[in-house]
């Protein structure tokens, strides 16, 4: 029996639908309703949190392996108490929940954002950074609440490994796949295809959801891989390059008209004080206006090399995803619109 958590997420679904098909038993958590992808009518269903320890090891019974992709991805400062409970505290019941039942193999999907960033790197502008799974989180730099989540979400698995715990990490870059509109990554090609004019300058880290799929089932099911993380990147392209081949693939127009940094810091700090006066979520805030900045691009060899996956080109992503998006919206009769 395989345990999932976040299987109505990007990752999750395609994880579940994988399982099945290998002939797995999976039980998985769910929060306000059982998802609806075509696999999932083939898993048991658990209705709880990760924030309920005791819902936790319940569901853990006869258990052999987890795989922990639940989490919380937000830059918005209202969301700051949140990521600490699910990315940290959540992380926690797993790794307590496993250490419970020995014998348990943990796999847990933490981001390339646990990684930090190198600190002197960062002071010459224009100048790549290139992180391995050896980058060391800096203390005494500022992150975004999100990262520093993911860290210590890491930390925790590492304190299970000290424990006895058999668990293996990975730390995926921006993962692309075909989902809801709304949610995820999936909001970039929502993007794209509405034509809108503007675009900010940087780079985007890539990889596609079959890909982090492949390699989580490789290493979860390799127990002689233990007490590791793997980085899991296809490659970096400009943000602008990423949009431009989007919205070519549904036939749109690209964004042509770049936001210099000066109006990007000035919109966010104008949402930020819409924020404060409407309590309304920010449409940008100080994160999201200064991501992909700093150049940096996340070494994969290491995951490759243990496993042989050899990781799909950004174009083949970006074909299928927009060909299973317009599917999918064909079929649900939808119109998108953002």
């Amino acid at each position: 029996m395989i345990f999932v958590t976040g299987g109505s997420g990007l990752i999750g679904s395609f994880l579940i639908s994988a399982l099945v098909a290998r002939g797995q038993a999976v039980r998985a958590l769910y929060r306000r309703q059982v998802p609806t992808f075509p696999a999932a009518s083939q898993v048991e269903w658990v209705e709880g949190d990760i924030l309920d320890a005791l819902v936790i090891r319940q569901a853990l019974e006869g258990v052999e392996h987890v795989f922990h992709c639940a989490g919380l991805v937000s830059y918005a400062p209202q969301d700051e108490a949140a990521l600490q409970q699910i990315n940290v505290e959540g992380t926690a019941n797993i790794v307590d929940a496993c250490l419970d039942r020995k014998g348990i193999r943990l796999c847990h999907v933490s981001s390339v954002a646990a990684l930090g960033g190198n600190a002197a790197a960062e002071q010459e502008p224009g100048k790549m950074q290139v992180l391995t799974e050896e980058a060391k989180w800096d203390l005494g730099a500022a992150h975004p609440a999100y990262a520093t989540s993911k860290y210590l979400g890491e930390l925790e698995v590492w304190r299970g490994v000290a424990e006895g715990l058999s668990a293996v990490i990975v730390n995926p870059s921006v993962v692309l796949g075909a989902a809801d509109w709304d949610r995820s990554s999936t909001r970039l090609f929502r993007y794209a295809h509405n034509e809108h004019a503007f675009y900010t300058p940087g780079n985007i880290n890539f990889v596609d959801v079959r890909d982090v799929v492949e390699a989580m089932v490789h290493l979860a099911f390799q127990p002689a891989i233990a007490g590791q993380r793997f980085i899991l990147n296809a490659g970096a392209v400009p943000l602008h390059d990423f949009l431009a081949q989007a919205a070519a693939c549904f036939g749109k127009k690209a964004p042509r008209i770049a936001v210099p940094d000066w109006a990007a810091e000035l919109i966010w700090r104008t949402e930020h004080a819409r924020s404060l006066l409407t309590g309304a979520r920010p449409l940008i805030t100080k994160d999201t206006a200064r991501a992909g900045r700093k150049p940096v691009v996340y070494q994969s060899q290491k995951v490759q090399n243990t496993t042989g996956l050899r990781f799909r080109p950004l174009a083949e992503t970006i074909e299928w995803c927009c060909q299973e998006l317009k599917t999918n919206s064909a079929a649900s009769g939808a119109v998108v619109v953002y």
